[in-house]
């Protein structure tokens, strides 16, 4: 899968889907437009052709004048206004991202260290995806009041992402179904489809708003109609064409809504074959995958949601949630059957029976790990091919999640926990910016500062997570992030500027900053950055807007272990060539105007840029910075924060067991 061409591919769906709901809201302005010219010819009224206000009409007695110009704008303008305010706030509402879908439908966010062994899988079988992807690990949510065998991803970008489960799904799912299932949801992560089923969802409540007013119409002349008397007959004569207004606003939103439902079902049931065939890709076990469905089917409830507003994120799931009438017009999943056959042609349509539940376990022990878990470090000198390197962005594969499942089974307990705790995740932080090694002195005026700043406390817990790191390889501390990243997002507004301000201190505190300190800052800069406020995926910068960030980027990154002022020139030259034709065309920036503090303020703007566009800007930047030919670990590390910085997760370089 190219990750960038998914992206764009995305845009492109988003871009078509907009355009037929553009029609279906073109047909109810129509619609509604003939409702309106034979309401006001009963009322014997019509709109003044400059839409000033309403005159004394024809009745119907008289011939219907069809085109009124003030009162189609009139219309026209009240749909438009109706639907767009309806969207914008079902959007708006959404902007918190994943954890508000997942909120919204009972879910209930995973614990950071869970004792039933159900849960614990779960978050070791997401993470494991997370680190071998190179994604942050997503917000975990469990919905225990659905017995349903169900999962759904939901949110804006993958910055932003929830993954949630269902009870039932958790208990009735072996570990390599659970993952098949998993595997599933991020497909969608690394697709875009997130982004276009929220955008989806804002269209359709848009629509669906007309109907609500409708009805809210019909309840208020239904409660002018009940009194006695002259009140009685005053309620009446407002109440009545209350009434047909309502009544045909709720039939035409209605009307309109059923399309805009189809559009919906139909894109859904494309993009669930797709990402049934990426989990097969990512986990090379199709076994696992239809075995799910097949439990799915099994199963009387089946993928069913029970909570209320389950029906609105149908196209987020990972099954149908619901009865699809109509022959399946509506139904935002293709046949069970159909997509089982796609993974096992051997199947014959019978569906097993549902197992008996197992008793729940109740534990917070951990398996032995394996011999291999803990990876040596890389060798001194080793080269890391920059091509492949970013061929592997949105990539996840069997090799890297069993390499990921090492990782994890082979971190220290106390690294485990502080990535899960927000008490302590601040801690984790220093010690995984602090460099190893350092001697009594050092470290002591480092932790002063960690004191001055936070606490006493965080000082001593990163003293003491700095020992557990040091038997890591350097090459765990970027995953060690990623694990980190729910922990991060759920800090305060006081903790996370008091994190970023003491970071800030420490990797300048010997007046260099080296690209391994940046690459580690910048990852959590803007793992907090985007908690704080989530980046506006509407807004998007021309590739003629960014070409002063851009020449400071690849000008930073041409100086990086660049000696000599000509060599660092010929690298930039090297990195430029990939966009040739680029008006006005790049310039190299002087050394005052390319620090890593100028790169970190050129990449926040870079990250507006299109998916393809940036595709291009890594490439260059691989090639600024691998001026031989090869990346060392410390210039690959820095290339995937820069990657991380522009929305494309790289995964890590870990070595796969044998």
């Amino acid at each position: 899968m190219d990750f960038f061409e998914a992206q764009a591919r995305a845009r492109r769906r988003t871009g078509r889907l907009v355009l037929l709901f553009a029609l279906a809201v073109l047909g109810t302005v129509v619609a509604l437009y003939f409702a309106f010219i034979l309401g006001t010819a009963w009322l014997g009224v019509h709109i003044t052709d400059s839409g000033g206000g309403l005159e004394r009409g024809p009745t119907l007695e008289d011939p219907i004048v069809w085109w009124q110009p003030g009162a189609f704008k009139a219309v026209a303008a009240f749909v438009a206004v109706t639907i767009g305010l309806a969207s914008l706030w079902k959007w708006f509402e959404l902007r918190a991202g994943g954890p508000a879908v997942a909120e919204s439908v009972g879910g209930v966010r995973l614990d950071s260290t869970p004792t039933d062994a159900a849960e614990r899988r779960l978050l070791n079988v997401i993470e494991e995806m997370s680190i071998a992807s190179g994604l942050p690990v997503p917000a975990i949510y469990v919905l225990p009041d659905e017995r349903g065998l169900n999962a759904f991803a939901a949110g804006y970008s993958q910055n932003d992402a929830a993954v949630g489960v269902t009870r039932g799904a958790l208990d009735r799912l072996a570990r390599d179904e659970l993952q098949g299932v998993v595997a599933h949801e991020f497909s969608h992560i690394l697709n875009g489809d997130m982004r276009l089923n929220t955008r989806l969802l804002a269209l359709l409540y848009g629509i669906l708003s007309l109907m609500l007013l409708g009805r809210g119409l019909l309840r208020a002349a239904f409660e002018l109609s009940r009194g006695s008397g002259n009140s009685r007959k005053n309620g009446l004569a407002i109440g009545v064409p209350l009434a047909v207004g309502g009544g045909a606003l709720m039939l035409i939103g209605g009307g309109g809504h059923f399309f805009g439902r189809l559009i919906q079902a139909a894109v859904s049931r494309q993009r669930e074959h797709l990402a049934d065939a990426a989990a097969v890709q990512f986990t090379r076990n199709p076994a696992g995958l239809a075995g799910a469905l097949k439990k799915v089917g099994g199963l009387s409830l089946g993928g069913n949601l029970v909570a209320p507003s389950t029906s609105q994120i149908s196209h987020f799931c990972f099954a149908q949630c619901f009865r699809a009438d109509l022959a399946g017009l509506f139904a935002t999943h293709p046949p069970l059957e159909e997509r089982i056959r796609a993974l096992d042609p051997a199947f014959d349509g019978r569906f097993p029976e549902p197992a008996p539940l197992p008793p729940p376990l109740r534990t917070a022990s951990r398996t032995t790990p394996p011999a291999f878990a803990v990876a040596p470090p890389p060798l001194p000198g080793r080269g890391i091919d920059a091509a492949l390197l970013i061929a592997s962005a949105g990539e996840l594969n069997r090799a890297g999640v069993d390499a990921s499942r090492a990782l994890l089974d082979g971190l220290p307990e106390l690294l485990r926990q502080a990535a899960h705790d927000p008490t302590r995740v601040s801690a984790l932080c220093y010690a995984i910016c602090l460099p190893g090694g350092l001697d009594s002195a050092t470290l002591a005026a480092r932790r002063a500062v960690i004191a001055r700043h936070a606490a006493f406390t965080d000082s001593d817990q990163a003293a003491a997570l700095l020992v557990a790191l040091e038997t890591l390889p350097s090459g765990h501390r970027l995953p060690l992030l990623q694990i980190a990243t729910p922990a991060l997002r759920r800090l305060v507004p006081p903790a996370r500027d008091r994190l970023l301000e003491t970071l800030d201190e420490l990797v300048h505190a010997d007046g260099v900053v080296t690209p391994h300190e940046f690459a580690l800052q910048k990852i959590v800069a803007r793992t907090l950055g985007l908690a704080a406020a989530p980046r506006d995926a509407l807004q998007a910068l021309a590739p003629a807007q960014i070409v002063p960030d851009l020449a400071v980027a690849l000008s930073a990154a041409a100086r990086i272990d660049q000696p000599e002022p000509g060599d660092a020139e010929l690298a930039f030259a090297r990195a430029a060539a990939e966009f040739n034709g680029l008006q006005p065309p790049l310039a190299y920036q002087p050394a005052d105007r390319t620090t890593l503090a100028h790169l970190d303020v050129a990449l926040d703007r870079l990250a507006l840029t299109p998916a393809p566009f940036r595709k291009r800007i890594l490439q260059a930047l691989a090639a600024a910075l691998a001026a031989d030919g090869t990346l060392s670990p410390t210039e690959a590390e820095l290339l995937r924060a820069i990657a991380a910085a522009l929305d494309c997760p790289i995964p890590p370089d870990l070595p796969v067991s044998t």
